[in-house]
């Protein structure tokens, strides 16, 4: 089989497909023949050799949200069978014809839903959705502004904030076209968070009073701005950091009864397994009802990595990009 490694950090050129024997699933896993590979920018910081996660070992097999179909079943495995439609998040060795995964991770996909779009529900609609209801507490009414809203978990959490009622979803994003694309999506107020006056706007459409809650994953002076425009009582989650550089926070910037809150998916799918269950039902809900979307930017062949890469690097996407492994380069 194919599977996409790198032996040293720097540019996407450094991804190279080799063929490699297809692996066997251990007690508790399963064996998947891979459709399609949702590539986060998580493992294009990994590439770049930033720690994301804690680690960036070489060599590096990237990982992603992989949805296939199981084709062996490893010992002890009862909760699926061969054959099945499936999608979860695999830690490394992603990109490949065939991939190994935990049983106790998948996430059973309806008849017919396409797998470019089923690879936004491990990693970014179920970030998005917990970030929102989880960490953020969202309450019907309320303001939210999400930062970098049309990337892969951004454009998601604009229609679900939609879905659970927000009064006004504001969105931040870098271009016209990405912030032309969030509108499309039922976003109220779209800023350019290039502008140097991006926090005024923000404070101009909440009538001074900032957002109810603010997910901010991009780091930096965007940040640090966006604690100044959470509303007093307001709530920011922090979930990630795609600039790479990470501001501190002072203590009194936070007097006006304010609150961070960090989120991570794997103490949600560690610690909360009722509360992910529950929010894969309201998903499904949601995506079958039409309220949510997943927007596919580019499908790529397997050998297209390097090309995925530039994209997410670029910040070129507007929802996500994937790879299809059974797609002709």
């Amino acid at each position: 089989m194919r599977i996409v490694r790198h032996y040293e950090h720097g540019a996407p050129s450094v991804l190279r497909v080799e063929e490699a024997e297809t692996p066997r699933p251990g007690p508790g896993q399963v064996l998947i023949r891979a459709e399609a590979i949702g590539v986060t920018f998580a493992e294009v910081q990994r590439r770049q050799g930033i720690p994301i996660g804690g680690h960036a070992e070489l060599p590096g097999a990237p990982g992603g949200d992989v949805a296939g179909t199981v084709v062996e079943l490893g010992e002890g495995v009862t909760s699926v069978q061969v054959g099945d439609r499936v999608v979860t998040d695999v830690d490394r060795d992603a990109y490949a014809d065939h991939v190994v995964a935990d049983a106790a991770w998948l996430i059973t996909l309806p008849e017919g839903m396409d797998a470019a779009e089923a690879t936004a529900l491990p990693s970014p609609a179920q970030t998005a959705y917990h970030a929102l209801k989880e960490a953020g507490r969202l309450e019907p009414g309320q303001t939210v502004l999400i930062d970098a809203a049309s990337g892969g978990v951004g454009h998601l959490a604009v229609q679900i904030a939609k879905a659970m009622g927000a009064g006004k979803v504001i969105a931040t994003a870098s271009t016209a076209a990405k912030l032309d694309f969030v509108r499309g999506l039922g976003a109220d107020v779209t800023i350019n968070y290039t502008d140097e006056d991006w926090a005024e706007q923000v404070l101009a459409a909440t009538d001074g009073r900032g957002a109810d809650l603010v997910l901010e994953t991009v780091g930096g002076d965007i940040l640090t701005k966006s604690v100044q425009v959470t509303a007093q009582f307001g709530t920011l989650v922090f979930y990630g950091s795609a600039s790479g550089d990470l501001e501190p926070i002072h203590p009194l910037a936070l007097a006006r009864m304010k609150n961070v809150a960090g989120f991570s998916l794997y103490a949600m799918l560690y610690n909360k397994p009722e509360a992910i269950a529950s929010g894969l039902r309201e998903l499904f809900e949601m995506i079958g009802s039409g309220q949510v979307r997943p927007i596919i930017h580019e499908r790529l062949a397997l050998e297209e990595a390097g090309k995925a890469h530039e994209l997410m690097e670029a910040r070129a996407q507007l929802g996500k990009v994937v790879l299809m492994p059974n797609t002709a380069s």
